[in-house]
């Protein structure tokens, strides 16, 4: 039998995103551009690619503008029309009445509380997981994360979380997957670590913000006390589900920009700039002319 569809995403999106300020004291993190889209808006994207249907965003408190990037502008697209513009910049920006749904996390108890607060809204489905600061992009003619993971998840079902080898020095910085049996880019999991030390660490390979998971994670999250950091962590509850449902680890076949850091955020923008065919010549002539 085919594993359920997998047609719900839900983006953890009510973070203060304190290592902005004080660009994010208005302004959510998730709606700062890399080059001329919003971060949340590339997340949003690779969704889609992937036959995604519903977007569901935990949101906090003035986080509403995040919902509102998705909704229509009518003064602004009204105005653009009487001047005789191209409206198809914003077709990215438009969704399906009722296919974008905000839930509120009302206490920052992290990123495991976050996702146990859209139960209502996943329900019996297995769905998806996307943290925006986690910018995956998809080599050229290749397809993006998410896409790759629903292809392998139609093959094994179960849940899925997609990972990057990274050198390892780097281990101890991220959750890193104690890996199984290898078929190409499909790993069994058989165990997770969080932040293990260099010596310590199963292997390379770490999360990197994208998962697919059984509606049965809701009910391991529901009883869960606080792990690391006081907060209720996702990784305690997928590390319950390990041996009781199949379990796989995709290795992504494309780039990872950490947007979560300055330094990442400026690396993901130079990336992208570059890649354009509209500005890429432009963007490489400056840099190297700073560099000099």
């Amino acid at each position: 039998m085919s594993p359920k569809p997998i047609r719900k995403a839900v983006f953890p999106v009510a973070g203060l995103g304190t290592r902005f300020l004080p660009a994010t004291k208005v302004v959510p993190k998730e709606l700062l551009p890399v080059v001329d889209r919003p971060l949340i808006q590339y997340a949003v994207d690779e969704a889609r690619e992937a036959g995604i249907e519903q977007m569901i965003f935990v949101t906090g408190r003035g986080k509403t503008g995040i919902v509102e990037h998705f909704d229509i502008a009518f003064e602004l697209e009204q105005t653009l029309s009487e001047r005789g513009k191209d409206l198809s910049v914003l077709d990215c920006t438009r969704a399906t009445p009722g296919d974008i749904i905000a839930v509120r996390q009302q206490v920052p108890l992290g990123l495991g509380h976050a996702i146990w607060c859209a139960r209502a809204i996943v329900g019996d489905e297995p769905f998806a997981i996307f943290l925006p600061d986690e910018l995956m992009v998809a080599r050229e003619g290749g397809t993006g994360c998410m896409k790759q993971m629903v292809e392998a998840y139609e093959q094994v079902g179960g849940n899925l979380i997609s990972v990057l080898e990274v050198p390892m020095a780097q281990v101890s910085s991220y959750g890193v997957i104690d890996p199984g049996a290898a078929n190409g880019a499909l790993t069994e999991v058989r165990g997770l670590v969080e932040k293990p030390r260099q010596a310590d660490a199963p292997s390379n390979k770490i999360v990197s913000g994208r998962y697919i998971l059984q509606p049965e994670v809701m009910r391991v999250l529901e009883n869960q006390g606080k792990g690391a950091g006081g907060e209720i962590q996702l990784t305690d509850a997928m590390a319950k589900m390990i041996g009781t449902q199949p379990f796989h680890a995709v290795t992504f076949d494309g780039a990872r920009y950490d947007c979560g850091s300055k330094v990442g955020f400026v690396e993901a923008t130079l990336a992208i700039a570059l890649a354009r065919p509209d500005m890429g010549a432009e963007v490489r002539a400056i840099a190297l002319d700073l560099l000099k």
